[in-house]
């Protein structure tokens, strides 16, 4: 009976490095024909296709092994991949937005005007709140001169 073990820490089989999957997860069994998983008594569980694993159970091609956090599959590397599942035969690039130079429609828009919305806009309120903070400032002194000079 061949047995691979499955965990976080090195020393298994098959090593997980994540958090959420125990030290000694869990094992796998061949017997004969038959793959069988068995749980380790994990902290998180063992789950075949969502459903907790208590025990042990045979495992069949295609069904989702969850330990943890940590989701596998099963699959039968002997059998030929379904048709409707089959991946292309290399990376497909998917082209997205603009590349330099092949919008040949591009539009020339100047940022001053006042239609664009970005025009320079009219600062005669600046200048009017630092006049106006100007005379409080010198008034504040002028009050300040007077305070010390009656106080003396």
């Amino acid at each position: 009976m061949e047995k691979t073990t499955i965990g976080r820490v090195d020393d298994n089989t098959f090593p997980i490095p994540e958090a959420s999957v125990s030290s000694h997860h869990c094992e796998i069994l061949l017997r004969g024909s038959e793959v069988v998983l068995r749980d380790l008594s994990s902290t998180n569980g063992t789950f075949i296709n969502g459903q907790q694993l208590v025990g042990e159970a045979v495992l069949k091609p295609g069904q989702i092994i969850r330990l943890g956090q940590v989701e596998m599959r099963l699959e039968d590397v002997g059998a030929k991949p379904a048709a409707s599942k089959k991946l292309p035969d290399q990376t497909m690039v998917i082209p997205q937005g603009v590349k330099l130079g092949q919008d040949t429609s591009t539009k020339i828009v100047a940022f001053d005007n006042a239609k664009s919305g970005f025009a320079k806009k009219n600062d005669m309120g600046t200048k009017i709140f630092i006049g106006v903070a100007v005379v409080v400032f010198l008034v504040l002194i002028a009050v300040i001169i007077f305070l010390v000079r009656k106080a003396g």
